[in-house]
Protein backbone atom coordinates (compact mmCIF):
# COMPACT_ATOMS: atom_id res chain seq x y z
CA UNK A 1 0.00 0.00 0.00
CA UNK A 2 2.64 2.61 0.45
CA UNK A 3 4.83 1.32 -2.59
CA UNK A 4 1.55 2.70 -4.16
CA UNK A 5 0.93 5.59 -2.37
CA UNK A 6 5.00 6.75 -3.19
CA UNK A 7 4.33 5.67 -6.99
CA UNK A 8 1.43 7.95 -7.12
CA UNK A 9 3.06 11.24 -5.75
CA UNK A 10 6.05 10.34 -8.17
CA UNK A 11 3.04 10.56 -11.21
CA UNK A 12 1.48 13.96 -9.78
CA UNK A 13 4.96 15.61 -9.05
CA UNK A 14 6.28 14.37 -13.20
CA UNK A 15 2.99 15.88 -13.66
CA UNK A 16 3.50 19.37 -11.75
CA UNK A 17 6.70 19.91 -13.74
CA UNK A 18 5.32 18.70 -17.38
CA UNK A 19 2.29 21.73 -16.12
CA UNK A 20 5.28 24.65 -15.91
CA UNK A 21 5.55 27.02 -18.67
CA UNK A 22 9.11 26.57 -20.32
CA UNK A 23 11.34 29.67 -20.50
CA UNK A 24 10.55 32.31 -23.67
CA UNK A 25 13.08 31.00 -25.74
CA UNK A 26 14.69 34.59 -26.58
CA UNK A 27 15.02 35.84 -30.21
CA UNK A 28 17.60 38.10 -31.68
CA UNK A 29 16.33 41.69 -32.64
CA UNK A 30 15.96 42.75 -36.15
CA UNK A 31 18.88 44.97 -37.20
CA UNK A 32 18.21 48.18 -37.81
CA UNK A 33 17.04 49.62 -40.96
CA UNK A 34 19.50 51.06 -43.42
CA UNK A 35 19.09 54.94 -43.42
CA UNK A 36 18.16 56.17 -47.06
CA UNK A 37 20.39 58.86 -46.95
CA UNK A 38 23.18 57.27 -45.97
CA UNK A 39 22.83 54.68 -48.40
CA UNK A 40 22.63 56.89 -51.60
CA UNK A 41 24.84 59.70 -50.56
CA UNK A 42 27.17 59.25 -53.43
CA UNK A 43 24.64 59.42 -55.89
CA UNK A 44 24.58 62.74 -57.83
CA UNK A 45 20.87 64.05 -59.60
CA UNK A 46 21.16 64.31 -63.25
CA UNK A 47 21.15 67.90 -64.48
CA UNK A 48 18.09 67.53 -67.19
CA UNK A 49 14.74 65.70 -67.29
CA UNK A 50 14.95 61.84 -67.74
CA UNK A 51 12.71 61.89 -70.28
CA UNK A 52 12.32 63.13 -73.56
CA UNK A 53 9.19 65.36 -74.36
CA UNK A 54 9.47 66.23 -78.11
CA UNK A 55 8.36 69.72 -78.73
CA UNK A 56 5.68 69.43 -81.97
CA UNK A 57 6.06 72.93 -84.04
CA UNK A 58 2.44 74.38 -84.52
CA UNK A 59 1.30 74.31 -88.34
CA UNK A 60 1.43 77.54 -90.19
CA UNK A 61 -1.86 79.17 -90.55
CA UNK A 62 -0.58 80.58 -94.03
CA UNK A 63 -0.90 77.74 -96.90
CA UNK A 64 2.65 76.51 -98.09
CA UNK A 65 2.70 77.19 -102.28
CA UNK A 66 4.83 74.75 -104.33
CA UNK A 67 7.40 75.72 -106.60
CA UNK A 68 5.55 76.94 -109.66
CA UNK A 69 2.19 77.89 -108.56
CA UNK A 70 1.34 81.60 -108.48
CA UNK A 71 -2.25 83.15 -107.62
CA UNK A 72 -4.03 84.84 -110.62
CA UNK A 73 -4.62 88.26 -110.67
CA UNK A 74 -8.97 89.40 -110.32
CA UNK A 75 -8.71 90.12 -113.84
CA UNK A 76 -7.17 86.73 -114.68
CA UNK A 77 -9.71 84.45 -112.73
CA UNK A 78 -12.83 86.48 -113.96
CA UNK A 79 -11.07 85.97 -117.43
CA UNK A 80 -11.03 81.84 -116.71
CA UNK A 81 -14.06 81.80 -115.30
CA UNK A 82 -15.89 83.16 -118.33
CA UNK A 83 -14.65 80.75 -120.75
CA UNK A 84 -15.36 77.39 -118.38
CA UNK A 85 -19.21 78.41 -117.70
CA UNK A 86 -20.30 76.92 -120.69
CA UNK A 87 -19.13 73.51 -119.61
CA UNK A 88 -21.19 73.22 -116.51
CA UNK A 89 -23.97 74.21 -118.49
CA UNK A 90 -26.72 72.47 -120.57
CA UNK A 91 -26.22 72.65 -124.30
CA UNK A 92 -29.54 72.50 -125.38
CA UNK A 93 -32.35 74.58 -123.54
CA UNK A 94 -35.79 71.60 -123.29
CA UNK A 95 -38.66 72.99 -124.72
CA UNK A 96 -41.21 70.54 -122.92
CA UNK A 97 -40.60 67.70 -120.52
CA UNK A 98 -42.92 64.67 -119.69
CA UNK A 99 -41.66 62.05 -116.91
CA UNK A 100 -41.89 58.67 -118.60
CA UNK A 101 -45.09 56.95 -117.91
CA UNK A 102 -47.53 60.26 -118.09
CA UNK A 103 -50.52 60.17 -120.11
CA UNK A 104 -49.72 61.63 -123.70
CA UNK A 105 -52.23 64.19 -123.27
CA UNK A 106 -50.27 65.83 -119.94
CA UNK A 107 -48.44 68.37 -122.10
CA UNK A 108 -51.47 69.39 -124.27
CA UNK A 109 -53.53 70.10 -121.02
CA UNK A 110 -50.85 71.70 -119.43
CA UNK A 111 -50.87 73.95 -121.89
CA UNK A 112 -54.05 74.69 -122.81
CA UNK A 113 -54.83 75.42 -119.20
CA UNK A 114 -56.41 72.62 -117.69
CA UNK A 115 -54.53 72.93 -114.32
CA UNK A 116 -55.29 76.55 -112.48
CA UNK A 117 -52.26 78.35 -111.52
CA UNK A 118 -51.50 77.89 -107.85
CA UNK A 119 -48.47 80.08 -107.43
CA UNK A 120 -45.49 81.53 -108.98
CA UNK A 121 -41.80 82.22 -108.92
CA UNK A 122 -39.94 84.96 -110.35
CA UNK A 123 -36.26 84.62 -110.48
CA UNK A 124 -35.37 87.47 -111.72
CA UNK A 125 -31.96 89.29 -110.62
CA UNK A 126 -30.97 86.10 -109.15
CA UNK A 127 -27.38 84.04 -109.83
CA UNK A 128 -27.23 80.66 -110.44
CA UNK A 129 -26.92 79.42 -107.21
CA UNK A 130 -29.35 81.69 -105.76
CA UNK A 131 -32.12 80.90 -108.37
CA UNK A 132 -31.12 76.80 -107.64
CA UNK A 133 -32.31 77.43 -103.76
CA UNK A 134 -34.92 79.36 -104.27
CA UNK A 135 -36.29 77.00 -106.99
CA UNK A 136 -36.08 73.76 -104.45
CA UNK A 137 -37.11 75.17 -101.61
CA UNK A 138 -40.47 76.63 -103.85
CA UNK A 139 -41.22 72.85 -105.37
CA UNK A 140 -41.18 71.73 -101.80
CA UNK A 141 -43.40 74.08 -100.59
CA UNK A 142 -45.60 74.25 -103.25
CA UNK A 143 -46.67 70.24 -103.56
CA UNK A 144 -49.09 71.66 -101.03
CA UNK A 145 -50.63 74.55 -102.58
CA UNK A 146 -51.82 73.07 -106.24
CA UNK A 147 -50.38 70.91 -109.42
CA UNK A 148 -49.98 73.82 -111.38
CA UNK A 149 -47.19 76.24 -111.14
CA UNK A 150 -45.59 79.01 -112.61
CA UNK A 151 -41.86 79.98 -112.79
CA UNK A 152 -40.33 82.95 -114.05
CA UNK A 153 -36.40 82.53 -115.30
CA UNK A 154 -36.31 85.75 -117.63
CA UNK A 155 -35.17 85.74 -120.95
CA UNK A 156 -31.61 87.26 -119.94
CA UNK A 157 -28.27 86.24 -121.62
CA UNK A 158 -25.58 85.24 -119.54
CA UNK A 159 -22.03 84.55 -120.70
CA UNK A 160 -21.35 84.23 -124.88
CA UNK A 161 -24.84 85.59 -125.56
CA UNK A 162 -26.55 82.46 -124.46
CA UNK A 163 -29.28 82.63 -121.51
CA UNK A 164 -27.81 80.73 -118.60
CA UNK A 165 -31.11 80.28 -116.36
CA UNK A 166 -33.41 79.22 -118.84
CA UNK A 167 -31.23 76.13 -119.66
CA UNK A 168 -30.36 75.64 -115.75
CA UNK A 169 -33.80 75.56 -114.44
CA UNK A 170 -35.06 73.24 -117.40
CA UNK A 171 -32.85 70.93 -116.30
CA UNK A 172 -33.12 71.07 -113.08
CA UNK A 173 -36.54 70.78 -113.29
CA UNK A 174 -36.18 67.47 -115.59
CA UNK A 175 -34.19 66.09 -113.14
CA UNK A 176 -36.44 66.56 -109.60
CA UNK A 177 -38.33 63.72 -108.89
CA UNK A 178 -41.38 65.91 -108.17
CA UNK A 179 -42.14 66.89 -111.55
CA UNK A 180 -44.16 65.36 -113.52
CA UNK A 181 -44.27 67.49 -116.68
CA UNK A 182 -43.36 71.12 -118.18
CA UNK A 183 -43.89 73.31 -121.34
CA UNK A 184 -43.11 77.03 -122.03
CA UNK A 185 -45.62 79.30 -120.62
CA UNK A 186 -47.78 81.08 -123.75
CA UNK A 187 -47.33 84.73 -124.34
CA UNK A 188 -49.71 86.36 -122.30
CA UNK A 189 -47.99 84.13 -118.92
CA UNK A 190 -44.24 84.96 -119.92
CA UNK A 191 -43.70 83.30 -123.48
CA UNK A 192 -40.04 81.87 -123.45
CA UNK A 193 -39.44 83.67 -120.27
CA UNK A 194 -41.71 81.52 -118.28
CA UNK A 195 -42.65 77.62 -117.74
CA UNK A 196 -45.52 76.05 -116.45
CA UNK A 197 -45.05 73.01 -114.05
CA UNK A 198 -47.00 70.36 -112.88
CA UNK A 199 -45.60 68.91 -109.66
CA UNK A 200 -47.23 65.56 -107.69
CA UNK A 201 -49.39 66.89 -105.09
CA UNK A 202 -48.32 66.42 -101.26
CA UNK A 203 -50.21 63.44 -100.50
CA UNK A 204 -48.89 61.56 -104.00
CA UNK A 205 -45.76 62.31 -103.43
CA UNK A 206 -46.06 60.76 -99.31
CA UNK A 207 -48.00 57.86 -101.02
CA UNK A 208 -45.09 57.41 -103.29
CA UNK A 209 -42.59 57.21 -100.99
CA UNK A 210 -43.65 54.54 -98.57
Amino acid sequence: MKAFKDTLKEIRRQGRLRDTPAAPVSVPAPPPEPDFKQLFSDVKPLKCQPRHIPQHKKPSPHPRHRHGQHALSHQAEMEMLRHMTGLFEPQDSLVQYSRPGMPSQTLKRLRNGHWPVACQLDLHGMDRYQAQDALALFLHRARHRGPCLRIIHGKGFGSNGQPVLKKLVRTWLSHHPEVLAFCQANETMGGEGALLVLIRRGHQAESGSE
